[in-house]
């Protein structure tokens, strides 16, 4: 799909670096302010509509085994590289390779995790002059078309990517307590130093909302002024947050928990419908969340990215019991639902001002919402898997064998994450 490939483009960090050369203070203050919004105050009890306990899921654990393998025999080349198909030069990105060790781990396949980490720690480290500047990943990899010249393939963008760090974080302490193997759990705590030190910051502003945030990427990339910042909403991952406080105990990573929420909750008022947005500037004065320039090639809208705000909220309602998540779900994603209800629609890109900006739909937004909506509506997140993801056998890709993103966001928002044993997610071993 063009217009989603737009947009993965838009997020990614070469033109986020020129972004931050070009943004300066005088554009900063042309933004016009949006409205007043005051200190979100995190809930301490779920709501009653919410529901985490729920029926067991139509879908059998031999759908899910299906699919991954053929997955993994398309997508996943024998020594591990994850190559995405949409694009024409059959790049690899750190999003794909941590995607591949998340769901590995999930369907408990031990070998293909290993050949996936084993693949993006060989090629996707970030060096100087040979010298291994941290452990994150650089999130491009693919041909360097260089006119006239044989192609090299190797590393075409040094930047790193927060959300797949954070996602091969994740994978790297479950696979640890899964299969019992305490090798995987110190990268994950060597990984977690540096997402800490290179993809945090203490963010001073004028009120009670100074703490520390999360950072998309390079702080040299998403802070374009002493008074801005750019955050993307759906990196945000406050289970991975409370796993990380499990294992590591030296720094607060459930402050990341509570300024995170609080930036779902601030950010959301940027749309009538009170949706959460692909990007966000978040500046030190109020009104603190504002949306974007318009010149800026990235965007405040409702669209591909944000589509994982709901799966990854969910996941923090359903693993330990969020009373923060069970609210946001409650209180932005009714919207959506209702318009499910009337149209058997989800326009793919929504803008600020609750309106659709394009005619069709986008089946990763489906699982995203199916998952969050079955604790909140059961009959509409059956409606919406029964009409929008159910595939015509399990041996078919949703939206076709070349769907990279797709395959990744629907197997993920159909799983059930309580099958996900307690013993995994627990810090007693």
């Amino acid at each position: 799909m063009v217009s989603r490939e737009v947009f993965r483009w838009m997020r990614r960090w070469g033109c986020l670096v020129l972004l931050g050369l070009m943004l300066n203070m005088a554009i900063v203050s042309c933004l016009a302010p949006v409205r007043s919004q005051a200190a979100y105050e995190l809930p301490t009890e779920l709501p009653s509509t919410v529901k985490i306990a729920i029926g067991p899921s139509p879908l059998n654990r031999s759908f899910f085994e299906t699919t991954w393998e053929n997955y993994r025999d398309r997508f996943i080349q024998a020594d591990g590289r994850v190559i995405d198909w949409e694009n024409d030069d059959q790049r690899t990105t750190s999003e794909g390779q941590a995607y591949a060790m998340l769901r590995a781990v999930i369907i408990d396949d031990p070998e293909t995790f290993d050949r996936v980490l084993t693949w993006g720690e060989q090629n996707l480290a970030r060096r100087d002059d040979d010298v291994l500047l941290d452990h994150l990943w650089a999130w491009k990899w693919g041909p360097d078309a260089t006119p006239g010249e044989a192609k090299k393939w190797g590393i075409l963008d040094q930047n790193f990517a927060t959300d797949a760090d954070i996602d091969a974080a994740t994978a790297l302490i479950l696979a640890s307590r899964r299969w019992k193997k305490p090798a995987y759990l110190n990268l994950a705590k060597t990984k977690l130093n540096d997402i800490w030190e290179f993809s945090t910051a203490d963010i001073t502003l004028k009120d009670e909302l100074s703490g520390r945030y999360l950072l998309p990427g390079p702080i040299s990339a998403f802070h374009p002024s002493p008074e801005t910042w750019y955050l993307n909403p759906s990196y945000f991952a406050p289970y991975a947050f409370r796993l990380f406080a499990q294992v590591d105990r030296r720094r607060d990573w459930l402050e990341l928990v509570n300024t995170g929420y609080r930036m779902l909750e601030e950010s959301a008022q940027l749309s009538e419908l009170g949706l959460p947005s692909d990007w966000v500037l978040l500046h030190n004065k109020n009104p603190h969340y504002r949306k974007l320039p318009a010149d800026a090639p990235l965007k405040s809208l409702y669209g591909f990215d944000a589509y994982r705000v709901w799966w990854r909220v969910a996941l923090d309602l359903i693993w330990f019991e969020s009373a923060p998540a069970g609210h946001y779900l409650n209180d932005h994603l009714s919207t959506l639902l209702e318009q499910w209800e009337q149209s058997q629609q989800l326009p793919a890109q929504i803008d600020l001002a609750g309106e659709a900006m394009v005619d069709y739909g986008a089946t990763s937004q489906y699982a995203m919402v199916y998952q969050a909506a079955r604790h909140l509506d059961a009959g509409i997140a059956e409606s919406i898997l029964k009409n929008k993801l159910t595939l015509v056998n399990p041996d078919a890709f949703w939206d076709g064998d070349s769907a990279y993103y797709t395959q990744n966001l629907a197997w993920l928002g159909l799983y059930p994450p309580e099958w996900i044993s307690k013993v995994w997610l627990s810090a007693a071993r």
